[in-house]
């Protein structure tokens, strides 16, 4: 057992003392709703409204995906999250060759208009904001998103949501990547202007430490690497002649919730205070919402265990509640048995429960940032921001985050925290509740949810009646189009919308860019 007096330290290093005192907490922060941000980016919080809860989910086809979202409506959640397969984050077609075995496993797999049809039936879209996670073809799930309102009669300006769009990160710590980083960029940012202008509630861009995180860094790089990302987004936007303050207010971020409570907590205050000051000062941004980190938490995959599995309901309660007193504007929690596969209902309906519960029963709602003031808190949210600041300056120095990406510098940081951490978990030093410590031989595991196994069949087959179906004419002359903007300097989103109205598919559309612009091969750092 640890002695009392033993030196004990945070996730990323920052030394803990057995007490704080009031001097250890710094100047008073201004009030929740006023800059930089640090209490939060409203002035009551969630008094107004509570956090959206949105469930990440999908599986196998879009009906199946459909059902399931239908259902979590039903029981309380307030806003659609969308996990996509494999092959349409990398923008393969569901019979490529490539995307053999991998088809709806992950997530739902999309092909087509006719595909996100049935994915979004009978949800109505001017009701319901909607998240996916996608990223070097984000542009075309929300175009294909923007072509299902259409159906539905709601104008574009009448929807909300979010794609994820980080490609930075893809590079650095997650891999889903098509284009090289430069191409990448200029396609975020046509993005960024086709958004301004015809859809402009939604959310362009969800800058994520999520995926930083679970691939290894500590909180500090978490902040410092997102930051960088979001840096790197602005400065290009700004080059391409954009006005910061007229695309700003739709940036959004996306972080982890690990169960290291209090630093957890003091992250989110570190980053909205750090993200206010860069946005302000670097960018000379005035408006208000051109200066709030407003962000989605999802609670850790990484800390979930095979080993006891119910032991993770305990664990994302911890962190969900971490995200809430930290001032998520959104939030999922994950299902106990995700270790093991995908959630099945049961979970999945405990974990949006558990939100439920800290929000109508808890109480910490009722007042904006609870743990204001706090001497442990407010320290470590000091010294959080103090040493992401740091790590910018060094990102700073190297020419920018993207440099950073390209010469491997962040996925070398990434890699060696990585590595540290999981030493200390075998050492023994790191306690892992079931895993390394208080294990339980023969543990019974609960049902395993087993998605559609013939979906790659039935991918292929409707793909090939798509085919069949179509004017092929049209659809090749709106691909030829879109090749002729990509290798000049218009916007692709208007071409690639209208060779999606014409039913191309995901992957010819993203061929015809891969045929422009090439695919990124990573270089082999020995």
């Amino acid at each position: 057992m640890t002695s009392s007096s033993a030196e004990r330290t945070t996730d990323s290093g920052l030394t803990i003392a057995p007490v704080y005192r009031a001097a250890d907490a710094g100047p008073p922060q201004p009030d929740p709703g006023q800059y930089p941000f640090t209490r939060g980016i409203y002035p009551t919080m969630y008094r107004g409204r509570l956090w959206t809860m949105r469930q990440y989910a999908g599986f196998a086809s879009a009906r199946e995906s459909n059902q399931r979202y239908r259902y979590l409506l039903q029981a309380g959640q307030t806003g659609l999250s969308v996990a996509f397969d494999l092959p349409t984050q990398l923008g393969l077609d569901s019979d490529d060759p490539r995307a053999e075995g991998e088809v709806g496993k992950v997530g739902v797999a999309i092909d087509s208009l006719r595909d996100m049809q049935t994915l979004l039936d009978g949800i109505p879209l001017d009701q319901v904001t909607t998240s996916m996670t996608i990223n070097a073809p984000a542009s075309v799930l929300l175009l294909l998103y923007e072509l299902v309102a259409e159906s539905q009669g709601v104008s574009p300006d009448k929807i909300g949501g979010t794609i994820q769009n980080d490609i930075l990160k893809e590079y650095a710590a997650r891999g889903t990547f098509i284009f090289p980083p430069r191409p990448s960029m200029r396609l975020i940012t046509d993005t960024f202007a086709y958004c301004q202008e015809r859809i402009p509630n939604w959310n362009t861009i969800s800058i994520s430490g999520y995926h930083i995180r679970e691939a290894g860094a500590t909180a500090v790089q978490e902040i410092a690497f997102t930051l960088a990302d979001g840096i790197a987004y602005v400065d290009a936007a700004v080059r391409a002649g954009l006005d910061v303050d007229a695309f700003a207010p739709r940036l959004s971020f996306f972080f982890v919730a690990n169960p290291n409570f209090l630093e957890e907590v003091a992250k989110f205050r570190a980053a909205r205070r750090l993200w206010a000051t860069i946005m302000k000062e670097r960018f000379g941004a005035t408006k208000p919402a051109s200066m709030m980190l407003r962000f989605h938490t999802q609670t850790s995959g990484a800390s979930l265990t095979a080993q006891q599995p119910l032991n993770n309901v305990v664990r994302t309660t911890i962190e969900a509640l971490a995200a809430v007193l930290g001032g998520t504007q959104s939030l999922h929690t994950n299902a106990y048995d995700e270790a093991l596969g995908l959630p099945t209902q049961e979970s999945a309906t405990l974990a949006l429960r558990t939100q439920q519960i800290i929000g109508f029963e808890s109480g910490v709602a009722d007042t904006a940032d609870p743990l204001a003031g706090s001497y442990v808190v407010e320290a470590l949210t000091n010294e959080l921001e103090r040493r992401a600041r740091d790590l910018i300056a060094e990102i700073d120095a190297m020419g920018g985050a993207v440099a950073a990406v390209e010469n491997g510098w962040v996925q070398e940081q990434i890699a060696d925290s990585a590595y540290a951490f999981q030493q200390a978990i075998e050492s023994g030093e790191r306690i892992v509740v079931g895993v390394n410590r208080f294990a339980e031989a023969g543990t019974a595991p609960p049902p395993i949810f087993k998605p559609n196994e013939a979906v790659a069949r039935e991918q292929a087959e409707a793909l090939a009646r798509l085919r069949a179906e179509r004017d092929g004419a049209a659809v090749q002359a709106a691909l030829a189009t879109l090749r002729e903007a990509a290798t000049g300097t218009a916007n692709v989103l208007p071409p690639m919308r209208e060779a999606l109205r014409r039913y191309a598919t995901i992957g010819e559309v993203c061929g015809v860019l891969r045929e422009v612009w090439g695919e990124y091969r990573p270089e082999v750092r020995l």
